[in-house]
């Protein structure tokens, strides 16, 4: 009988999350706030609480946080990152600086402790690179110059969280920073190590696991991604962080195989890791959280748009590229909810994971809002701002030609 409710429920919220994919691919929307919506609908305090399939849930959930970061790491080579590291590293620094403050100074002022602090400057400095491309195509801006600065940013956020994940996930276990410097020190030299055979070994990885044979290609790619994601979080580097560098060894005809092989598969697992966030989300927990989560919502959204713009002008892009570039970096989704996703997991604030379904629900709508509207409306404001000035500088030409006049005679 068990067995038979566990069918029913998780066919349910199979068939329920395609209907709703569909739903959002018809208005070309991120399906990620639907998705969201629906694990607060079938969580506690929801409309339908789940039961006898919330186990199951959960370890689909964790295998969808280590798919998406593989699939992720298998879009970049070792190459690659180290070269945008070295040609864009002051953008990332402003994108961290401009993002990530407003969420720590946001827990503090909330009370929240300085925990939580550095959880929420995660949520709200990492962009959400899935929507970002998606939106991207489906503007036909893919080809646009500013585009490579946008995914050059996009690339060291990545990056950036293959050191912040370690630390977020030692501080959440308990251990302080100082207290937990043995941990993180194993951490960060785990995931410089694995970083530094991608580099060197990348194709001797690459040959060992590719084969001809989709069958052997799949089961080799993702055994030893859930291998390796399981003793990175054995070794408190967080099993995200360990699929990420899995997917940043393989390259060239092993990661174009295993990208096709897995973007099913990546793209299930997901949907069910944010139905899972959401069904630890009481719906009655998200009103009181509802206005600072807006609050920081404009004023990551703000700063957001400021680092793509001066991205975008250091890269030499024209102003419209630049307004461009600032709003489509503005949404947020899965890595947001993955971040706070550990904190909610270790009980660190239980407002945290409310404030992060609000925040996140908010960005993930108004960021492809931003992205098709920001360089319209900056350039709106930019020739009403022109006309202003150009009834001033009327008077001043007029009464300036007489004189001349005066002057030649």
């Amino acid at each position: 009988m068990h067995s038979a409710v566990l069918l029913i429920e998780f066919g349910s919220i199979i068939l329920a999350l395609g209907l709703l994919g569909r739903f959002a691919g018809r208005f070309r929307i991120s399906p990620i706030p639907l998705y969201l919506l629906a694990g607060l609908a079938f969580g506690e305090g929801g409309l339908l609480p789940l039961g006898a399939s919330e186990e199951f849930v959960a370890t689909g959930a964790e295998i969808g946080v280590i798919l998406l970061l593989l699939m992720l790491g298998l879009e970049y080579s070792a190459s690659d990152l180290v070269s945008n590291l070295k040609a864009h590293y002051p953008a990332g620094l402003v994108d961290g600086a401009l993002n990530a403050l407003p969420g720590a100074v946001a827990a503090l002022l909330l009370g929240w402790g300085p925990v939580a602090a550095v959880v929420l400057a995660g949520v709200t400095w990492i962009s959400s690179s899935g929507v970002i491309a998606k939106v991207l195509g489906d503007l036909g801006r893919v080809g646009n110059r500013e585009t490579p600065v946008i995914l050059s940013v996009l690339v060291l956020e990545d990056l950036a969280m293959a050191v912040y994940l370690p630390i977020v996930t030692a501080l959440v276990a308990g251990a302080g920073l100082a207290a937990g410097s043995l941990t993180l020190a194993i951490a960060l030299g785990a995931a410089g190590l694995v970083l530094f055979l991608a580099v060197r070994y990348g194709r001797v990885i690459s040959r060992f696991v590719s084969s001809d044979d989709p069958e052997k290609l799949l089961l080799v790619v993702l055994g030893l991604t859930i291998l390796v994601a399981g003793v990175a979080q054995q070794l408190q580097v967080s099993a995200a962080v360990g699929a990420f560098l899995v997917g940043i060894a393989l390259s060239g005809e092993a990661a174009e195989g295993a990208h096709t092989l897995l973007s099913p598969l990546r793209d299930l697992f997901a949907a069910i890791f944010f139905v899972f966030f959401g069904l630890h989300t009481d719906p009655a927990s998200i009103p009181p959280v509802l206005l600072p989560a807006l609050a920081l919502a404009v004023v990551t959204g703000a700063t957001k748009i400021a680092t793509g713009y001066w991205a975008a002008r250091r890269a030499g892009i024209s102003v419209k590229g630049r307004w461009r570039a600032g709003g489509a970096l503005v949404a947020r989704g899965e890595f947001s909810i993955v971040i706070a996703g550990l904190a909610v997991t270790a009980g660190i604030e239980p407002s945290l994971g409310p404030l992060a379904t609000a925040y996140v629900l908010i960005l993930v709508v108004l960021g492809p809002l931003t992205a098709r509207y920001t360089e319209p409306l900056a350039t709106r404001w930019s020739r009403r701002r022109t006309a202003r000035r150009e009834p001033d500088r009327e008077p001043a030409e007029r009464t300036e030609a007489p004189a001349q006049t005066s002057v030649g005679d």
